[in-house]
């Protein structure tokens, strides 16, 4: 009888353990990452990023878990854009670059918000020439919007000229992307790579 009562009260007690590891988990989760955190992305992260489905420079439909398998940073844009796009692409790649002299490997990932003009060749030769590591996705218009929808990123194509010329124009923030834990922070057109660099390794250090 003793025995059945010390069998239960274990059972009793290893349970009660489990469920108070489970409510506690996504606090320890959050705070995990808590002096890293920028304040503006305290409210609301998990409503940025999700699944998605577009087309690789090989011309292979991919996922975001296909995509995202590790750190990454990802950036809407498009490849005919004359000056913020090269610019905030190459700053990332320089944050990749500075992280890669710590021991931490960081994927870039440009998504191209001009499907018409950005091709799986095009979007690839982009990402190539930006860095060696670099993704470049395109896609049908509406597995782009879809993709848009789900970073709640904004894009518009302006009326093209005479010659058929179009600029394209789009939000320019930049998101440090992990398959584990979603959005952890995102980046501002005037963060430097060195700034960049600083905070996705105050993440990656507690990962």
């Amino acid at each position: 009888m003793n025995r059945r009562i010390v069998i239960a009260a274990i059972a009793v007690v290893g349970a009660l353990a489990v469920a108070l590891w489970v409510a506690l988990r996504p606090q320890e989760e959050a705070d995990r990452f808590a002096q890293c955190r920028s304040g503006q992305i305290a409210g609301g992260k998990a409503e940025i990023g999700g699944p998605f489905e577009l087309v690789n420079a090989r011309g292979e439909t991919v996922t975001d878990k296909d995509v995202i398998t590790g750190p990454s940073l990802v950036y809407f844009g498009y490849t005919f854009c004359p000056d913020v796009c090269p610019f905030d692409m190459a700053r990332n790649a320089e944050a990749v670059d500075i992280l890669e002299a710590q021991g931490k490997i960081v994927t870039p990932v440009f998504i191209s918000v001009d499907p018409a003009r950005d091709t799986p060749e095009v979007v690839g030769d982009f990402a190539e020439a930006i860095h060696p590591r670099a993704i470049g996705l395109t896609g049908s218009p509406e597995q782009v919007k879809a993709a848009s929808r789900a970073y709640k990123t904004y894009y518009k194509a302006n009326p093209p000229d005479e010659d058929g010329f179009y600029f394209v124009d789009h939000s320019t923030f930049t998101y440090f992307m992990s398959p584990r834990y979603g959005l952890l922070d995102f980046f501002k057109r005037d963060d430097t790579p060195e700034e960049m660099a600083r905070r996705v390794a105050c993440f990656m250090d507690r990962m």
